[in-house]
């Protein structure tokens, strides 16, 4: 039984052969219409990859440093997100019909979902990828908090699915892929959540220069620090408790839950983190992708 007030969890939708949450699944075909600006920028990752982390660092860069600018509305308002639509809230594409173009724009959509616009125009991409073990750990959580996600059951039944494809926005391994492959024919930046964790100031860089950006070494401290794990959980423009609780409940779970890498070791038996690395191997074989598990 849901709690009161709280949203139900429809099952999952698919498109295109893509599991997507069904109030997402129902706009996909005004998404697949959108037009985008030539100088929008578009973040990219699948979930819970950095993608509030890096859209914060890149906000910060084209607002140069101005905390307070960058404070004046959630992240999610600032970086409206493309498919995103759920019941009583403004969709992203409503939020992009009103925003001032060009902009930056969030999405966890696979290449294949992508609307063409955003290729015909060339628009310019960063794309962020965290490795699998990490990233199954923090959905299952993320499943339980946000609540237009089905039911994530147990931790074992979670990973059996995350394997198998079988949650919103589909195989973590064909997302990573799909958009590897595409960075060789689009001005697209690809990015390491464990390469951010290792060195800020190094990928900050990476990105200012990517930018066009010049490189001034006091703003790259000054992001570097605003947008360290410590700073952005307790910035309520960036850590998502503005989002209404039937949406997001924190109280079952923190949006910004941890921001570590390695945490997978904590949740996988044995047995398990044996049987995912064998079907890690066999579904990225042939891949020139390679991920650190721990840095």
């Amino acid at each position: 039984m849901k709690p009161e007030g709280q949203m139900e969890r429809p099952p999952l939708i698919s498109v295109k052969g893509v599991p997507m949450i069904k109030y997402f699944a129902d706009i996909m075909e005004e998404v697949g219409k959108f037009q985008a600006h030539p100088g929008d920028l578009l973040i990219s990752t699948y979930p819970k990859c950095g993608t509030t982390w890096i859209s914060e660092v890149i906000d910060l860069i084209y607002k140069e440093g101005n905390v307070e600018a960058c404070r004046e509305k959630p992240i999610y308002m600032r970086v409206p997100f493309l498919e995103f639509s759920v019941p009583d809230v403004l969709s992203g594409i409503e939020q992009l019909k009103k925003a001032p173009r060009p902009c930056l724009i969030k999405t966890h959509l696979p290449v294949q979902l992508l609307p063409k616009s955003f290729w015909e125009k060339n628009c310019k991409m960063i794309y962020v990828a965290r490795n699998a073990k990490d990233v199954a750990v923090s959905y299952y959580f993320f499943h339980q908090m946000a609540v237009v996600h089905p039911d994530p059951g147990t931790w074992e039944e979670f990973l059996e699915k995350f394997m198998a494809g079988d949650i919103s926005f589909g195989s973590w391994y064909d997302h990573v892929k799909g958009w590897w492959d595409k960075r060789k024919e689009q001005r697209m930046l690809y990015l390491f959540y464990e390469d951010l964790k290792e060195d800020p100031r190094r990928e900050i860089r990476k990105v200012l220069e990517f930018l066009e950006r010049p490189i001034d070494e006091q703003l790259v401290e000054k992001i570097a620090h605003l947008t360290s794990f410590k700073e952005m959980s307790q910035n309520p423009m960036a850590n998502y408790t503005s989002i209404p609780k039937k949406v997001m409940d924190h109280s079952i779970s923190p949006f910004m839950r941890k921001g570590i890498t390695g945490v997978w070791k904590n949740y996988f038996t044995m047995a398990q983190n044996e049987r995912f690395d064998a079907d890690y191997k066999r579904q990225m074989e042939g891949s020139t992708l390679y991920f650190r598990t721990e840095i």
